[in-house]
């Protein structure tokens, strides 16, 4: 009876893990086993509900049943710690791990224009004049109006209209677009689409001049401890100009000495794919698009980024999260 007991168990596990791998490989998240449902906040019955709750007049939070899983800062956010810094709206700050840690920083010492997960460029012209959404000169993002709040326990959808404002005049249209999925044994996703439409005139961008950055970033919160891995594998120096079809960030964002962090994803659709990325080992990712190279888009014409944000648990070596991104992809071809 012991060797049958051993060997059913044995069966039981294997059987779990290629469910697992199955999940991940083609679909995403995984249906919740009953002991990852009762981590994740729920009650054994199915994934726990999800839900939005404003935190105050301008930021709106993300709630999957106990545990947080973003802030969404709709209005204009300033620091007493950085009374220099301006004012930032239009990102998400903060966004959690798994097991409720804060994965981003905002306002950080080293550059207080940085800003959780947020999409920015150093150069932005309108006919003449150059300036600067990556530090806020002479431009900003302002709310306009709310397009989806969903939330239900399949998951959420947050949907919002933004300006880019230079005075009073708008000069992009930005369409942002979340999706957020139930935690699994994987980790979460978050699929996010953006949308741009120069109104009235041209807008050229380009990024900084021999680094790239110029994009969607993510700033993370302090650690000790900093992996930084790309599809080549571990990579201990920073990159300025590297093409990557994604990058992952982890570390001991836990404080407790375990170890978690986020992958960037992007859409085999993306103007130039793969891109052009910085990474900093200090605590960046950073899609460089359009690069170094200047690149104007006409008024009217939507432009369309799409990406996926993998919060995962622990350090995933490159083949796991090639695989990961392998499934992002063909799911994508297949809608």
């Amino acid at each position: 009876m012991t060797l049958l007991r051993r060997d059913a168990g044995i069966l039981l596990r294997g059987a779990r893990s290629l469910v697992l791998l199955a999940g991940l490989l083609h679909s995403g998240p995984v249906s919740l086993a009953a002991e990852d449902r009762v981590r994740a906040g729920g009650n054994g019955k199915g994934s726990p509900t999800f839900r939005f709750e404003a935190v105050n007049d301008r930021s709106l939070k993300l709630w999957q049943g106990e545990h947080p899983v973003l802030v969404y800062n709709h209005g204009v956010i300033t620091s007493q710690a950085a009374p220099s810094a301006k004012g930032r709206s239009s990102y998400f700050h903060p966004v959690y791990g798994i097991e409720g840690e804060v994965l981003t920083d905002d306002f950080p010492k080293d550059h207080d224009y940085h800003r959780g997960l947020y999409w920015a460029w150093p150069h932005v012209k309108i006919g003449d004049r150059e300036v600067d959404l990556w530090t806020l000169r002479d431009v900003r993002h302002e709310f306009q109006r709310w397009l989806a709040r969903k939330a239900n326990a399949t998951g959420a959808e947050l949907g919002v209209e933004n300006g880019w404002y230079v005075g009073t005049r708008r000069v992009m249209l930005e369409r942002v677009w979340a999706r957020i999925h139930p935690v699994s044994s994987q980790g979460r996703l978050i699929d996010l689409d953006l949308t741009l439409t120069p109104e009235g005139a041209p807008v050229t961008l380009w990024g900084a001049e021999g680094k790239s950055y110029g994009g969607l970033t993510m700033r993370f919160a302090p650690r000790t401890k900093t992996i930084i891995t790309v599809s080549a594998g571990r990579s201990s120096d920073d990159l300025l100009m590297a093409r990557l079809s994604w990058a992952d960030f982890s570390g001991d964002l836990r404080n407790n000495g375990a170890l978690s962090g986020a992958a960037i994803f992007v859409n085999p659709s993306h103007p130039s794919y793969p891109p052009t990325w910085m990474t900093r080992h200090y605590g960046l990712l950073a899609v460089g698009w359009p690069g170094v190279s200047p690149q104007s888009f006409p008024a009217g014409r939507p432009l369309s980024l799409s990406y996926r944000i993998w919060i995962h648990r622990g350090i995933p070596e490159a083949a796991v999260i090639q695989q990961a991104y392998d499934a992002y992809r063909e799911k994508k071809r297949s809608n």
